[in-house]
């Protein structure tokens, strides 16, 4: 096996090298427009950018190679193939040594250059008849490959060939994210979203660099992931969400696909179990768990704080061990979020006492334990993480026990946020964020918490006003864009009059992906052909 990938290589690197030493020969000279890479419409922003005013011609007679030493920089050219071929049509062959007129290259190079800090770090060279992305894990060339996308117009120019022939601006992009957490929430509880739902979501996600998609799976309205030692949870509690639709649930195997379509794109899923409030779709299912003294009914309303696990009873621990043992075994990143607020009718020392106790729990099956704020209120330790969403008083605890903390204030990063008084969807008891408030923030120390104890930046999409994903992607696009900045881009980096100019010209993308945004007065968008669907400005 060693010597035939050895060989492989060997051969594709005899090819790339041959492809060099003949471009003067074989390609004919394209007068490309003065061209600024600085200039070009990315989102997130990467570090350092470098122009040299050329350009890359990106047409039927490019091909993609990759390195060979680790197969899934070959998967990374194929998903660029891919991308590439339905944004343009073109179909470009990927490390096929036999591939025809071969005119310029893009080259996927897995390297161990010292000028690559971490594994999500990549550098581009973009020259008129190669692109050169170098990183050290498929990871980090993954994000490269969304700058190469962003990068490639949305229509070709004509008159530099005689074939259709799409210019890519020439220089050296170096970038690393600033945090390594960059992820939405998505509320599947209130309102449950299909499967091709979440994918469209992790789709347009990825194109941006984040990196984490947290699904709120359980709370009082509904109970969405199916659990095999404990069936009536997705038979009763999964059978109702808000306003009394038919809600629905994940099977295990339909878990696992969004797993694994989340992993292609290099993005964790971290599954949240809400407990011990937000628990009434348990507590209908199996009303032994039920701590807060009433008889449990279907719940279809919006109301929190009103259920309770028993948190002194044995059986209670021993459906939480089996649903982190079922939903673990399925999940691969590191993170099992418990959730923890609003736990209104839980007596402070039982609140207390659970939290310790799931903590463990969690920990027993692999996991570190993600808790929204109120869970640093309990005797945990410094490796569980706490989600700052309403208490600075909580996250400085968190801070004082030496935890990190995942940033997502609600008066800045809650999506389910209303943009102004007319928006048609969305909640405004935190604020109203417009497109700018969402941006306009500095996550860098935010409300005192020290750098080093910031995990990254989160933005939650509660659903209790929306059930489908057309109005789900009214609340996330456009301000789920400015988020990944937030998170992506360092401090220096970010400007709001340059951000708003950039986010403008992502409409284009965002039409052809039938994403339908809510077109903010405050930015300009540009106007692309494809026929515009999307729900417009209130």
């Amino acid at each position: 096996m060693i010597k035939s990938t050895l060989l492989k290589s060997l051969v594709l690197l005899s090819v790339i090298v041959l492809f060099i030493q003949c471009q003067d020969k074989k390609m004919k000279e394209i007068n490309f427009p003065p061209t600024d890479l600085s200039t070009e419409n990315l989102i997130p922003k990467p570090l350092k950018i470098v122009p040299t005013h050329s350009a890359f011609g990106l047409d039927h007679t490019t091909a993609i190679f990759t390195s060979q030493s680790d197969k899934s920089f070959e998967e990374v050219g194929l998903f660029l193939a891919e991308k590439i071929k339905s944004k343009t049509n073109l179909r470009l062959a990927v490390n096929q040594t036999d591939a025809g007129k071969v005119n310029r290259m893009i080259y996927i190079n897995q390297s161990d250059s010292d000028a690559l800090g971490g594994r999500e770090a990549y550098e581009l060279y973009i020259s008129k008849d190669s692109i050169i992305l170098n990183s050290k894990t498929a990871e980090g060339a993954f994000r490269g490959v969304q700058t190469i996308r962003q990068l490639i117009p949305e229509t070709s120019n004509d008159s530099l060939a005689e074939l259709p022939l799409w210019p890519i601006p020439s220089g050296k992009i170096s970038d690393k994210p600033n945090f390594e957490y960059r992820g939405s929430m998505l509320d599947v509880a209130r309102h449950f979203f299909s499967v091709e739902d979440v994918k469209k979501y992790i789709d347009i996600l990825a194109y941006y660099k984040i990196n984490v998609l947290h699904l709120h799976l359980t709370d009082d309205q509904g109970w969405r992931i199916e659990i095999n030692s404990w069936p009536k949870l997705t038979e009763v509690g999964g059978s109702t969400e808000v306003g009394g639709e038919a809600g629905g649930f994940y099977t295990q195997e339909d878990y696992k696909d969004i797993v694994s379509y989340a992993q292609q794109r290099y993005m964790m899923i971290v599954p949240e179990i809400d407990m011990p409030g937000h628990t009434n779709a348990a507590s209908v299912s199996y009303p032994i768990l039920n701590g807060n003294g009433k008889t449990p009914k279907l719940y279809e309303g919006t109301s929190v704080g009103f259920s309770t696990f028993d948190a002194r009873k044995d059986t209670v621990y021993a459906f939480i061990d089996d649903v982190v043992r079922e939903v673990s075994a399925i999940t691969p990143g590191p993170y099992f979020h418990i959730g923890g607020d609003e736990s209104h009718v839980t007596k402070k020392n039982d609140y207390k006492f659970f939290v310790n106790r799931v903590e463990k729990i969690v920990q027993k099956y692999g996991k570190q334990m993600i808790g929204w704020d109120e869970v640093a209120t309990a005797d945990i330790d410094s490796t569980s993480i706490a989600q700052f969403w309403a208490s600075t008083e909580n996250a400085k605890a968190a801070v004082e026990k030496g935890m990190k903390v995942i940033l997502s204030p609600a008066s800045k990063a809650y999506l389910d946020m209303q943009y102004d008084t007319l928006s048609k969807y969305g909640l405004h008891w935190a604020a109203y964020i417009p497109v700018d408030t969402a941006y306009i923030w500095t996550p860098e120390g935010y409300a005192g918490i020290p750098n080093e104890n910031i995990l990254g930046v989160e933005a939650p999409l509660w659903s209790e006003t929306i059930s489908n994903i057309d109005e789900l992607e009214y609340l996330a696009f456009p301000r789920v864009i400015g988020y990944s900045e937030l998170s992506w881009s360092t401090e220096e980096n970010r400007n709001w009059d340059n951000f708003k100019v950039r986010l403008a010209n992502q409409a284009p993308y965002m039409d052809r992906m039938d994403v339908k945004f809510y077109r903010s007065n405050l930015i300009d968008w540009k106007e692309s052909k494809f026929t515009y669907k999307s729900i417009k400005k209130d």
